[in-house]
């Protein structure tokens, strides 16, 4: 019989358990650390604690549960088995809801009227039209063109900018490092959803940042490594970033002590701008065991040479 191992080093795997058995009872699923686990033939993860992969002798799959999988490729001993991720169907959707609220909570200038009213103070902020605002869409795979488009529908006036060349109706796009000035001098509202690779590791610095127009906000969503935390906050307490949502940190969760919580320019939320269900999350990884076990190719394979 085939066996499964959740592993992670803070995120309760427990629920998927049932979710995965109940797409594929034939399997059995086991926690990390439990006797029964160390022969098993998957791992389950998210976040796996270092080394931890590399005791599984038997190990002929690593499946991530999210999109992405930089928090599983960090570990130095990742073994040479197949790496899948979970591509979820409704995540689009649900990022461009995310990001929609962000931009509107910037345009309208909630963030001023969420200021004024701590303080007491009646204030009626410039209202100003949709298309006066400039939203710069970074990364414009399936998602990233899903948001930008949404956006571009509710009024804005939209850019993108990839790595590599992509046409989208309606609009302005930019690609590659040369190309990046001439898009971040036009964004009055950056939105991150970068996959994390190499070039794109720390991309989010001083340098580009400092690019932006006088007072534009951030709305972080791809990967916590993109974004250079100090540049941030000294380009907000400097005055020159007006404010920024971050969904997204290098290490989470982030502790109850760190400072981004309550910076006055700043909203943290808990990585909770697309999140898979745990029937989707059950039901890409048992079809992807299945196809491991009849010698199929697997379903969102990830290109680790690329990581």
């Amino acid at each position: 019989m085939t066996k499964l191992v959740l592993i992670s080093s803070d995120y309760d795997m427990s629920p998927l358990g049932p979710a995965i058995l109940a797409a594929a009872p034939e399997l059995q699923v086991h926690h990390f650390g439990a006797p029964e686990a160390d022969d098993a033939q998957v791992a389950v993860c998210w976040n796996p604690p270092a080394g931890a992969l590399r005791t599984l002798p038997n190990l002929r799959l690593v499946h991530g549960i999210a999109a992405g999988v930089d928090n599983i490729l960090r570990d130095p001993h990742f073994p040479a088995v197949p790496l899948c991720r979970v591509v979820d169907p409704y995540q689009a959707r649900a990022m461009s809801e995310f990001v929609m609220w962000g931009a509107l909570h910037f345009h309208r200038q909630f963030d001023q009227v969420l200021a004024n009213q701590r303080n007491g103070l009646w204030q009626v902020p410039d209202q100003k039209r949709a298309s006066d605002c400039a939203i710069g869409v970074m990364g414009l795979g399936e998602i990233g063109a899903r948001v930008a488009d949404d956006l571009l529908h509710a009024g804005f006036t939209v850019r993108g900018w990839a790595r590599s060349v992509k046409v989208l109706a309606g609009i302005h796009t930019f690609s590659g490092r040369d190309a990046l000035p001439a898009f971040l001098s036009g964004v009055d509202i950056l939105v991150c959803l970068l996959p994390l690779t190499t070039e794109t590791r720390g991309l989010l610095n001083a340098d580009v940042l400092g690019q932006l127009r006088p007072g534009a906000k951030l709305i972080h969503v791809g990967r916590g490594e993109h974004l250079v935390m100090d540049a941030l906050l000294a380009a907000l307490s400097g005055g020159h970033m007006g404010g920024a949502i971050i969904d997204v940190f290098p290490n989470e969760p982030l502790p109850a002590d760190d400072p981004l919580w309550r910076h006055p320019k700043l909203i943290v939320t808990p990585h909770m701008a697309a999140i898979s269900s745990l029937e989707t999350i059950g039901l890409q990884v048992a079809q992807n065991v299945r196809r491991l076990l009849r010698g199929e190719p697997l379903n969102n394979q990830v290109d680790v040479g690329q990581h």
